[in-house]
């Protein structure tokens, strides 16, 4: 949960939002109480406990609150419609019953995700804001060499987004339209649902069962000597792998680590169809994508996953050392690792080597040229605000929420002085009509 707060006045109908608390909800997303929807208070009253306290109550009413469901929630509505209209029902009474102005709770599109977080890191690094005192009418033409492009990795799906070098070309995809601080921006962007790092790592087990004529899977993308159970049913009960369902004869399946980075690497490979394309320019499955160029903000899972791995360093300056250090972490030993980072979880730990290797697959796939000089790992930036889709969505957002009238400013001494005066002078006349109509009274009475 994130808490957002904007000065009184805007900026090019624009408003300037900065991030005053990030509450970390603890448990997995809100697709997982399909079935105890009954629990989501529970889950979400913590973090809205912290809203009450930190927001001045007499703001309270006037605070809008949202909340916006991504891919877990995407793929619950293909799943079962009524179970994810029953959760955000769930999800809207509890917010309705805070003194805050809750303005809505639903699911955002791939194309939203992505370009609400192009937003956000453009607006962070102050890419939007710069334009607003330029008198230059030919710097529109450069807008897409001044704006970040976009790189963000969850769990279910990937994004990417940027302003594409020619706006103008035939595309079967519709473009974004945002206009931020006077300016508008034509924004490339796609969603991969099922691409996210852990429906990718579903999806390449899935693949890779097929081939199997056992119940053990010896996998590259895990470290040598580790192992884990599987059970088939939670392989193949999503969107994203039922098509393998039929395929594997087995209720469990056993995974071996064998620790091999080019191997890994190989088969994930395999997830990206790339042969196919039937546009001037493709990404992979077919999917029209405009030529990358500029620089790239990439965060969320692409941060944490590098940030580990000690790759997100400014020394790190080739493909060439990312692969080599690849090589070398995978085939360490899993007995090494676990002890190595105790305090890691021992399911992240375990699939550090396959989100390494997913991450430097992905970059390849969209064909970045040269790319470790120009993406860009970011979490918080200028210790500002988390980068992520949030940020741009409430600044969005803020182009529909009116101004509030500034407040006045305080009078100078020299006004404060003679308003001092004339007011005594007022209080004087007052006094001295109010003593002569008395007096007047006074003697009509006798």
């Amino acid at each position: 949960m994130y808490i957002y707060k904007w000065s009184a006045e805007k900026v090019n109908d624009t408003g300037l939002v900065y991030e005053i608390e990030a509450c970390k909800v603890k448990g997995p997303g809100i697709s997982a109480f399909a079935s105890n929807v009954q629990d989501i208070p529970v889950y979400l009253s913590k973090c809205m406990g912290r809203a009450k306290e930190l927001i001045p109550k007499y703001k309270h009413h006037q605070t809008p609150v949202y909340l916006g469901a991504t891919a877990g929630m995407r793929l619950l509505r293909m799943e079962n419609e009524q179970s994810a209209k029953r959760i955000l029902a769930s999800v809207t009474s509890f917010l309705n019953s805070y003194p805050f102005n809750f303005r809505d709770a639903r699911i955002i599109s791939g194309s939203e995700e992505g370009a609400y977080g192009w937003i956000t890191i453009n607006y962070l690094l102050g890419k939007l804001q710069k334009k607003q005192n330029s008198e230059d009418p030919s710097s529109r033409k450069n807008e897409s060499q001044e704006t970040y492009g976009a790189l963000d990795l969850g769990g279910a799906s990937t994004q990417i987004t940027f302003v594409p070098k020619d706006t103008n070309i035939s595309s079967p995809i519709k473009f974004m339209q945002f206009r931020l601080y006077g300016w508008n921006y034509t924004v490339y962007t796609y969603s991969f649902l099922c691409y996210g790092q852990d429906q990718a790592l579903l999806l390449k087990l899935a693949k890779d069962t097929v081939e199997t004529p056992s119940g053990t899977l010896l996998d590259p993308c895990f470290h040598p000597g580790y192992e884990r159970m599987v059970d088939i049913s939670d392989l193949f009960n999503n969107v994203c792998t039922r098509e393998y369902k039929d395929l594997f004869p087995f209720d469990k399946l056993r995974i071996q680590g064998t620790g091999d980075f080019l191997q890994c690497q190989e088969r994930l490979h395999n997830l990206f169809p790339t042969t196919y394309c039937r546009y001037t320019s493709c990404t992979f499955n077919g999917v029209f994508m405009p030529p990358v160029h500029g620089e790239f903000g990439a965060f969320s899972a692409y941060y944490y996953t590098m940030k580990f791995l000690n790759l997100t360093s400014d020394k790190v300056t080739s493909e060439d050392m990312v692969i080599e250090k690849m090589k070398q972490y995978c085939s360490r030993p899993w007995k090494e690792v676990n002890t190595t980072y105790a305090d890691v979880k021992e399911k992240y730990l375990s699939e550090y080597c396959f989100s390494g290797t997913y991450v430097l697959t992905l970059l390849q796939v969209y064909n970045f040229t040269d790319y470790w000089k120009h993406i860009h790992f970011m979490h918080k930036i200028n210790d500002n605000a988390e980068a992520g889709w949030t940020l741009g969505y409430m600044l969005n957002l803020t182009n529909m929420i009116p101004a509030e009238l500034p407040q006045p400013k305080p009078f100078s001494r020299p006004t404060y002085i003679s308003l001092m005066v004339a007011f005594s002078l007022v209080l004087a006349i007052v006094f001295i009509l109010g003593s002569i109509i008395f007096h007047k009274s006074s003697y009509f009475q006798k």
